[in-house]
C-alpha cells in the first residue's frame, strides 16, 4: 500500500478564490479533502474603462493566493496545481497578473478556456457522484461565466461556457436596490437571449424521449440549495450533497430576494455580505436556465472545478487509467477508503460482505424482494459495520454509524447514507426500535430496508465469528411452507468444526427469524482433506 500522496488545487475565479488540499489513495485509486481555502477576491470587478483587473482586485487575489501557498506548504503538498477562469481569460491585462503572480509568489497559474474549465467541472462531479449511465446535465454558475454539460459518466456528449455570471450581470444589469422592475425585466431578458443557444443546442443531444437529471454545482447552487433547506427544514444539513428543490420553490426564492435590498437580503437570509450582492442575478440565471431546458427540479452536488484539476492531475500522471472505470467505481472506493480511514480489518470485512450478499441473493425473490439498491447499501455497511472500533470497542456498533454517517460518503445521498449508517449500527446487540432517534425520524420503507437488511448482516458476522474465513461459503434453501430457512455452511478447514461460528448464528439468528418470520436451520458441511498423490506420499516417506 503506498502512501498518500498530497495534492493542492486552486480555483482562480471571477467572484473568489477557492483552494483544496488533498490526501490522494494511488491504490483505490481516490482522494480525500483534508483543508479547504476560500476569498472572495471579485477579481471580476474590472475597471469600466479600460477592462482591466483593478489594482485593488490584484491586491487581493495576491493576499490570498500567498496564504494558499502557506496551507498547502503546511500541508507538504507535493504539487499546487492552479488555474484561472473567466474573469482572467476577458481582462487585457490578464496574462500580465499571473506572469506576476509566478514572479512573485512562485506559483505558475494556468489560463483555461471555458470548455476546458466544463470538461474539469465534469472530471469533478463524476468524482463525486454516481451516473448510473444515465444522462445528467450539469450546470456550474460562476461570478463570470455559466457552464453547461452533458455526460452519462462517459465522455461529455456537450460542453459549453456562456458569458452570464452572477458577478459580470449584477454589475452591468442591476442598478437598483431593491431591484426595480425595469432592472429585474432587463436582467431575465439578457440571461433568456444569452442562454437560449446553448441550452438548446444541448437538448439536442439528448435521445428522443431521453431524461436527464439536473446538477447543480458551486456558489450560487450552494447558497440557494441553504437558503431552501432552511425554509424547508428549519436547519441546513451538514452536508448538501444530493440536495434537491424544485423548479418551483426556485422561482419562489427569486421573488423573495427580488423584494429586499441587500442589507434585507443579508439580515433576512442570514448571507455573507459578498453573496447577497449578487445572489438574485445568480438564481435567475438558475431559473431561466432550468426553464428553457425544461427541467423542473435540481440537485446540489459539492464537487467541481476544484476536484476536477485533482482528477486531471491523476489522470495525467498515471494513478487513474481511465475516467470510465473512475466513475463506475465511485461508491466502492469511498467505502474502502472509508474503512481504510478508520482501519477496519479488510479481509474480515470482505468475507463478511460476501457472505451478506450470498444471503441476499439467495433468499431474494422467496424471502425478502429488495433490489440492487439494497445490496448495494447492504455491502456498504457490511465493510464498514466495524469502524466504530477505531474509536472503542465498547458500543463500537454506535461509534460506526456515526463515523459512517458523518464520514463524507461520496457518490450516495444522504439518505442512502443514512440507511449505510442505520444497518451497520444494527449489526449487534439492540435490534431496530422507534424509540431510537435516527431510526425513529425515517420514513417506514426506509425503516423496513434497515430491519430486513440489518437482519442479513447479523447473520454474516455471525458467521465469521473468529474473522479467520472459518466459513467462506453459504447455501440456502428457503421453505416457507413449513416456516424455516436451511443455511448449508461450508468449513474452510478440515477437522474445523465451527463451534464459535455456530454458537454465534444460535445468538444472533433471532433478529432474522423475527423479521422474516421463519426459522433459522444451519447445517455444517465439513471441509474436505486434500488428497496426497503418490510422489507426495513416497517423499514423506
Amino acid at each position: 500500500m503506498e502512501n498518500p500522496r498530497v495534492l493542492a488545487a486552486i480555483d482562480v475565479g471571477t467572484n473568489s478564490i477557492h483552494m483544496v488540499v488533498v490526501h490522494i489513495q494511488p491504490h483505490l485509486p481516490a482522494f480525500t479533502v483534508i483543508a479547504r481555502e476560500k476569498d472572495t477576491v471579485r477579481l471580476g470587478e474590472r475597471c469600466p474603462l479600460t477592462r482591466n483587473l483593478t489594482e485593488e482586485a490584484m491586491g487581493r487575489a495576491r493576499a490570498t493566493l500567498e496564504r494558499c501557498l502557506s496551507l498547502a506548504k503546511a500541508h507538504q503538498a507535493e504539487a499546487v496545481v492552479a488555474v484561472a477562469t473567466s474573469a482572467v481569460r476577458e481582462a487585457a491585462n490578464g496574462q500580465a497578473f499571473l506572469q506576476e503572480i509566478e514572479r512573485q509568489l512562485g506559483l505558475r497559474i494556468d489560463l483555461i478556456s471555458g470548455q476546458e474549465e466544463a470538461r474539469r467541472i465534469y472530471l469533478g462531479v463524476l468524482s463525486g457522484m454516481a451516473f448510473h449511465g444515465r444522462p445528467h446535465i450539469i450546470i456550474d454558475i460562476g461570478g463570470g461565466s455559466t457552464e453547461l454539460i452533458l455526460g452519462d459518466g462517459g465522455e461529455p456528449a456537450y460542453l459549453s461556457s456562456t458569458k452570464v455570471g452572477a458577478v459580470r450581470l449584477t454589475a452591468e444589469c442591476v442598478t437598483s436596490d431593491p431591484i426595480s422592475a425595469t432592472d429585474y425585466q432587463r436582467l431575465r431578458s439578457y440571461v433568456q437571449g444569452m442562454l437560449e443557444w446553448p441550452t438548446e443546442d444541448l437538448r439536442a443531444r439528448l435521445t428522443s424521449g431521453q431524461t436527464a437529471t439536473l446538477v447543480g454545482t458551486s456558489g450560487t447552487a450552494e447558497t440557494l440549495a441553504a437558503l431552501h433547506a432552511q425554509q424547508n427544514l428549519g436547519a441546513v444539513p451538514l452536508s448538501l450533497q444530493g440536495y434537491g428543490f424544485s423548479r418551483t420553490d426556485l422561482g419562489n426564492l427569486v421573488q423573495t430576494l427580488r423584494k429586499l435590498d441587500d442589507s434585507q437580503r443579508r439580515e433576512t437570509l442570514d448571507l455573507p455580505p459578498r453573496r447577497s450582492e449578487i445572489l438574485l442575478a445568480g438564481a435567475v440565471i438558475l431559473h431561466e436556465a432550468m426553464t428553457l431546458l425544461g427541467m423542473d427540479w435540481i440537485v446540489y452536488c459539492d464537487r467541481a472545478l476544484r476536484e476536477g484539476i485533482i482528477v486531471d492531475w491523476m489522470l495525467g500522471h498515471g494513478l487513474i487509467a481511465d475516467h470510465l472505470r473512475y466513475q463506475s467505481t465511485i461508491r466502492q472506493r469511498s467505502v474502502l477508503r472509508l474503512a481504510e480511514k478508520y482501519q477496519v480489518n479488510l479481509s474480515h470485512a470482505q468475507q463478511v460482505a460476501q457472505l451478506a450478499v450470498s444471503l441476499f441473493d439467495q433468499t431474494q425473490g422467496r424471502v425478502h424482494f429488495w433490489g440492487q439498491a439494497e445490496r448495494d447499501l447492504l455491502w456498504a455497511a457490511a465493510i464498514l459495520h466495524n469502524s466504530g472500533h477505531h474509536i472503542s470497542h465498547s458500543a463500537h456498533h454506535k461509534h460506526s454509524y456515526y463515523l459512517i454517517r458523518y464520514g463524507e460518503l461520496l457518490g450516495y445521498t444522504e439518505n442512502e447514507i443514512e440507511l449505510v449508517a442505520n444497518i451497520a449500527r444494527y449489526h449487534r446487540k439492540n435490534t431496530p426500535k422507534k424509540r431510537h432517534e435516527a431510526y425513529g425520524a425515517l420514513v417506514k420503507t426506509d425503516r423496513q430496508r434497515i430491519e430486513q437488511l440489518s437482519a442479513l448482516l447479523r447473520v454474516a458476522v455471525a458467521l465469521d465469528r473468529r474473522q479467520l474465513g472459518a466459513i467462506p461459503a453459504l447455501t440456502c434453501e428457503a421453505l416457507p411452507e413449513r416456516g424455516e430457512l436451511h443455511l448449508y455452511l461450508q468449513a474452510g478447514r478440515p477437522g474445523d468444526d465451527c463451534a464459535l461460528e455456530l454458537w454465534s448464528l444460535g445468538y444472533k439468528k433471532e433478529a432474522f427469524e423475527a423479521v422474516f418470520g421463519l426459522k433459522l436451520v444451519p447445517h455444517l458441511r465439513p471441509a474436505e482433506r486434500p488428497q496426497q498423490d503418490a510422489a507426495s506420499l513416497s517423499s514423506v516417506c
